[in-house]
Parts: structure tokens; C-alpha cells; sequence
């Protein structure tokens, strides 16, 4: 068996016909993402690019039960608890990765089936021609780890309809196929027994007729009707505001996702608000990758990180203990040292390098 890390495994790369096709081969582990197959993804753009004969790119998923289900969190436990910065080293080239795959030149089909979470986001959702099916569960859960959304999600979150994303953003709630098009995370829905004939197809049509032709409309989603409570609750100034609403507002979804936030760890939360306000003022996506990177890389050091993951994924308790405890415990303070520049002069995913 190949090893874990290696990439030429866990990413496989091909031509058929007019496109190139980009398989996440990590099926056990839901193809979550290692640094290595960040590397070799960005290899294979990068050359497909210069490419005359690769007209499009598609992604797609090993196994029936997702796509990506974001990146390695173990190892950011590993690295967090130990102090050294292979995570920061990560997140650099993923973020370059988000960003250029948001420019690729090329249509950049992503099958975002099953399982979309964190970093399968990031692969997927700044791609040009976005497919979920019935199957789709596409999320950014960061909050209940102890961490914020990032690989461009703030972005995201912070251009879906109304305050859709800061509900999302917050609860850490999944959506399906309807919610994802109407949150503007994904473009079209195609029912799963299609994807192999769209796939066959794509080696020598365009990309965009293609899927269009194996198109069809999803089941209802949820998020729409409760459109009147979400952005009347979360427009609140701060979570502690957005939860007093939400619990006040009368409607049992909006209780639900009272006490879904309470569950999350209160620093992240509150670092999450600030984040997804602040994408939205900064608009284009490469400045909101470079907050995400100082917020990301501070987060290290917070105790809710790794505490979280422990939680969730290392012991699987289910009962992470916060610090601080409770939302009122965390101050201006402690949410504005994750927006803080920097150690070596504050330099961004360009330029920044493992020795500071």
C-alpha cells in the first residue's frame, strides 16, 4: 500500500479527450486533503493551463460517499499541540490553490457529491461549473472544532443571499442540493445516477453544454422559507444578540439554531461574525484569503483548536470543554489578536515561509 502522503496516490491525474480530470483518491478518509495533494493538484493546473490540448478540468471524488471532506484535522491537532507551523506551511498553498482556481482560465467543472466540507469547499465551490446531487452535503463545520471558516469560505458565506451565509457560517450547519444553489455555493443539480454519463460525456463536449444537458431541478430545500428569522436574527451586532433573537423569534428552526451555536466554541463564534462582516467589506476573494491566513495561523495558538478537534475527531467525546466557557467570557481583545498581523512582519501567503 502507498503511503498516506503520497500524492500520486491520493491525487490522480488524467487526460480524457478534451479534459483533464482530477480524482481525489482517498476514499477511506473521505478524501480529505493532505499538503501533498494540495501540491499536486496546483502541479496538474498549472500545466493544464499552459495545456493547448486540455480544454476544461474536472474534479471529482473517490467512493460513493463524498468529494472532499475538507483537510487532514488530525494533523493540525498534531501540529498545534506541538507547537511547529506545517499547518500554516498548508493552509498557505491551499489558499494559493483556492485563489487560483477561482482564476483558472479553463471551465473548472467540480462533482460535489456527497460530503463537501472545509477544504472540499475550497477545490470546489471557487470553480467555474459547480454540480451537486441529491447527495450533497456541503458545509463549512469549522466552528465546532474550534476553528474559523477559511479556504475562501468567508468569501462565500459573505455573498450568499440576505444572511444565509452568517447562518451557515455559525451553526456550522450542512445544506443540500436546493440550499447550495441558493446560496450561490454551487451552479447546477445533477441526480447522482447521471454523473457517470456527464463524466463520459465531458471528454469531448464543452463543459457547460454538457452538464447542462444532464441538468434536472432539486427537491425543495429548507433554508428559504425561514429567510424572514434568519436575517432578522443575525443581523444582530454581536452572537450574543444574534442567540437572545433567535431564541425570542417563535419559530423552532430558529430555537434549533440557537442551541446548535451554543454547542460551538464561543472564541470562534465570535471570530467567525467578525470574519464573514469583514470579507463582505473587502469583497474580492484574494484579500479575504489573506485575512483568513493571519486568522488561521493565530488560531494555532488558541486552546479551542486543538481542544476541539480532540473532541470531535481524537477521542470523539463530543464534549469539548471551551476556554473561555461562555460568549460573554470573550472580549474585543480576544477576537482582534486573530486579525493580528503576522509574526515576520505580518506577510501574507506570497511571501510567507515555515522560518518566519
Amino acid at each position: 500500500m502507498a503511503a498516506p502522503d503520497d500524492s500520486t496516490d491520493t491525487v490522480l491525474c488524467a487526460v480524457e479527450g478534451r479534459t483533464g480530470v482530477i480524482t481525489l483518491n482517498r476514499p477511506r478518509a473521505l478524501n480529505a486533503l493532505t499538503h501533498p495533494m494540495v501540491l499536486r493538484i496546483a502541479e496538474a493546473l498549472t500545466g493544464w493551463e499552459r495545456d493547448p490540448g486540455v480544454e476544461q478540468v474536472l474534479l471529482r471524488g473517490a467512493g460513493e460517499r463524498g468529494l472532499c471532506a475538507g483537510g487532514d484535522i488530525r494533523a493540525i491537532h498534531d501540529d498545534a499541540k506541538a507547537g511547529t507551523r506545517a499547518s500554516a506551511a498548508f493552509w498557505r498553498d491551499e489558499y494559493r490553490l483556492n485563489a487560483h482556481i477561482a482564476r483558472y482560465p479553463k471551465p473548472y467543472v467540480a462533482l460535489m457529491d456527497g460530503i463537501v466540507m472545509g477544504g472540499g469547499v475550497g477545490v470546489s465551490a471557487h470553480g467555474g461549473v459547480r454540480v451537486v446531487t441529491e447527495r450533497s452535503r456541503v458545509a463549512m463545520p469549522e466552528t465546532g472544532i474550534g476553528f474559523v471558516p477559511d479556504v475562501g469560505g468567508t468569501h462565500l458565506l459573505a455573498r450568499a443571499p440576505g444572511l444565509l451565509g452568517t447562518h451557515l457560517a455559525l451553526t456550522g450547519s450542512a445544506v443540500g442540493a436546493a440550499d447550495a444553489l441558493l446560496c450561490g455555493l454551487a451552479d447546477h443539480f445533477v441526480p447522482a445516477d447521471r454523473l457517470p454519463a456527464l463524466t463520459s460525456e465531458l471528454a469531448g463536449a464543452p463543459a457547460r453544454e454538457a452538464v447542462e444537458r444532464y441538468a434536472a431541478e432539486p427537491g425543495p430545500g429548507t433554508l428559504a422559507d425561514g429567510r424572514d428569522w434568519i436575517d432578522h436574527c443575525y443581523a444582530a451586532a454581536t452572537v450574543e444578540e444574534i442567540v437572545d433573537r433567535l431564541l425570542a423569534y417563535g419559530d423552532p428552526a430558529a430555537k434549533e439554531a440557537a442551541e446548535t451555536i451554543l454547542g460551538k466554541s464561543p472564541t470562534a463564534l465570535k471570530v467567525t461574525l467578525e470574519s464573514v462582516r469583514r470579507a463582505a467589506a473587502l469583497g474580492a476573494l484574494e484579500p479575504v484569503l489573506e485575512q483568513e491566513f493571519r486568522v488561521s495561523c493565530n488560531a494555532l495558538t488558541s486552546p479551542d483548536l486543538v481542544e476541539g478537534i480532540r473532541a470531535q475527531v481524537v477521542d470523539k467525546d463530543r464534549s469539548p470543554r471551551w476556554s473561555p466557557a461562555t460568549l460573554g467570557e470573550v472580549t474585543e481583545q480576544d477576537v482582534a489578536r486573530f486579525f493580528a498581523p503576522l509574526a515576520g512582519g505580518g506577510r501574507g501567503i506570497a511571501e510567507w515561509t515555515p522560518e518566519g
